[in-house]
């Protein structure tokens, strides 16, 4: 990629992030907070370290990656840059868990108390803890990983995974995640927005001295509802970075 293309590309991922940051602005107003409340994570999977070079240029520093085996070279590419955050954002198999609590800011998928037990382990002591969210399957998708949320049984065993992680030294539970079901029309979404939020305020009512402040929900599709529905966190890819290569 030469300068004229590089320059074009950060013009173009600048003008998404404008638009997505307007939109993310009135959403915001909706649910009573202001845009500062909510982070753009861009996604950046399948991409190339210039597109990220880029996205970085115009004022983003979160990136969220979802294969660990693709992440860690990206990571090192960037390592100079301080400010810089890793989120994996990906299904995490326990087998991964040593280079990604070595390696990154959060984990957003979060789904095993095994897995959790795995990060506390690996995550070194010269960092701060490592930041996680439970993965909850708020559609009740056998296609889906994460901690099911289907009745009464399911909370009351949410709770005590919550207690659980809270008192692991080497990570800070922040919050949950959520992927609801694939809709067209994202207001269809708004309903699983909602029940993720409900989630948030039973769990803190519930789980003593532990205080999920983040929703992490909301894509390039229904990011607004998300946030209009009390998301702090938005995972946006293709819309905000462009198409992704799926050669590699």
């Amino acid at each position: 990629m030469d300068n004229e293309q590089f320059e074009m590309l950060k013009s173009k991922i600048s003008h998404n992030l404008a638009e997505i940051r307007e939109i993310a602005e009135r959403a915001a107003r909706v649910s009573g907070r202001t845009s500062d409340e909510i982070a753009i994570l861009a996604i950046s999977k399948r991409q190339s370290v210039e597109v990220i070079d880029a996205a970085y240029q115009s004022g983003l520093r979160k990136f969220g990656e979802s294969y660990v085996q693709e992440a860690l070279p990206k990571i090192e590419h960037f390592h100079q840059q301080t400010d810089i955050r890793w989120d994996m954002v990906g299904h995490l198999q326990s087998r991964k868990a040593r280079p990604v609590a070595e390696n990154f800011h959060a984990v957003h998928s979060l789904d095993s108390l095994k897995l959790a037990e795995l990060l506390n382990k690996y995550r070194p002591s010269d960092k701060p803890p490592l930041e996680v969210f439970l993965e909850v399957n708020i559609g009740d998708e056998s296609s889906k990983t994460g901690f099911p949320t289907k009745n009464e049984t399911d909370l009351a065993a949410l709770v005590i995974v919550v207690n659980q992680i809270s008192k692991m030294e080497s990570l800070n539970l922040v919050g949950l995640m959520a992927m609801p079901p694939l809709f067209a029309d994202p207001e269809h979404s708004r309903p699983y927005f909602h029940k993720l939020r409900n989630l948030r305020d039973y769990l803190n009512a519930q789980s003593k001295g532990v205080k999920l402040n983040q929703l992490s929900a909301g894509t390039s599709v229904d990011f607004a509802v998300a946030i209009e529905e009390g998301a702090t966190i938005v995972r946006i890819g293709e819309r905000l970075l462009g198409p992704r290569n799926y050669a590699n």
